[in-house]
């Protein structure tokens, strides 16, 4: 496991310029203000309708890493909000104590070899709740999964011949930020409150090394345009700092949804040259301060979200919900959302156990 923390990687630029575009791609930024206004915000990009809904998932859920005999168990600490992708996987989600979770396409992931014995698996699928479950704060997360307490299991995308290849961002209600890789079969952890912005494709390192040369130029000089994960990763850093650092929340959360939207693929965008070229879906933005949830489709004309601090995560009497957000997220919501979930069955983790 590498772990860095504070340097910039001394990557060549051309390295950075000169990596390949993958079809999937996001961007997630997250906004440190003044007075505690703390604001993460994501973008899911994706070449179909990935099939995403909103979930409830209170605590003391007992889980498995679904990699088989030898996985890893957990019982859910905490409560919360998540969106699925093809309802068999946390794509994106927050739970009660502020941590929120971000998966985001990395072509070049590799991880370990899995052979069922020794280290318990996980699968990708549930990377992301596994860290919602049971950590409050990124520092928190970090300290226990640099001792890599089990080997992320990656299997095919549902109705894919290709593996799931992914990253994981954590932000936290104290602006506290972290990116876990698996580049080469090893675990890279970048931990710090600078590391506010992630995409694709290149390396995290990389990103920060190409980052480091339109830092250079200045983004009120010329800022990269088009829909590649690096051009995005630069103009979500410059954006994401040059917004005011309001101490109204309202300002500060429009802000920060318009530096997510400035990140995000047009609708429907048609490249000759790259077919599989990926729209934004949706959006995720969360108020840390205040515990809302913030969710926009880019098909419905209205953003809504959900109070977190409202919800009923007990294990006495929280139940599991879902909002069914339709075909492409074509269904439409308004103003706070609570009321809109309904109980349901929970969803089963995509793993090698089925």
């Amino acid at each position: 496991m590498t772990r860095i923390s504070g340097a910039l990687a001394t990557l060549a630029l051309t390295a950075a310029l000169g990596a390949g575009v993958p079809a999937e791609a996001c961007t997630r930024a997250v906004y440190l203000g003044p007075e505690g206004n703390i604001i993460t915000a994501r973008s899911m990009d994706w070449k179909s309708d990935i099939v995403s809904n909103l979930w409830i998932l209170p605590r003391g859920i007992a889980r498995s890493g679904e990699a088989g005999p030898n996985s890893i168990k957990w019982t859910s600490k905490y409560g919360s909000v998540i969106v699925s992708g093809y309802d068999v996987s946390s794509t994106d989600g927050v739970n009660e104590r502020g941590l929120n979770a971000n998966m985001l396409w990395l072509v070049e992931s590799e991880y370990p070899h899995f052979d069922g014995k020794g280290k318990p698996g996980l699968t990708i699928a549930a990377w992301a709740q596994y860290a919602l479950d049971n950590f409050a704060t990124v520092a928190e997360a970090v300290a226990a999964l640099e001792k890599e307490p089990f080997i992320v299991v990656t299997d095919n995308v549902p109705g894919e011949n290709r593996l799931t290849a992914v990253h994981l961002s954590l932000s936290d209600a104290g602006g506290d930020s972290a990116i876990f890789e698996y580049i080469g079969g090893k675990l890279v952890i970048h931990h710090g409150r600078e590391y506010q912005v992630m995409t694709n494709s290149p390396t995290f390192d990389e990103q920060l090394a190409l980052n480091s040369y339109w830092k250079g130029i200045g983004g009120t000089t010329m800022l990269p345009g088009t829909n590649r994960a690096a051009d995005r990763f630069a103009r979500a850093s410059f954006y994401i700092n040059a917004i005011p650092k309001e101490p109204d929340p309202n300002k500060a959360l429009a802000a920060v949804f318009s530096v997510i939207r400035n990140a995000s693929v047009p609708y429907g965008i048609n490249t000759p040259d790259q077919p599989n070229i990926s729209s934004t879906r949706w959006r995720t933005v969360f108020d840390h301060k205040r515990g809302l949830y913030f969710f926009e489709s880019a098909l419905t004309p209205n953003t809504f979200w959900i109070d977190v601090r409202k919800i009923d995560f007990s294990r006495e009497t929280g139940k599991v919900k879902m909002l069914d957000l339709g075909p492409n997220q074509d269904h439409t919501f308004s103003g706070e959302a609570n009321g809109q979930f309904v109980d349901h069955a929970p969803f089963r983790f995509l793993g090698l156990d089925g």
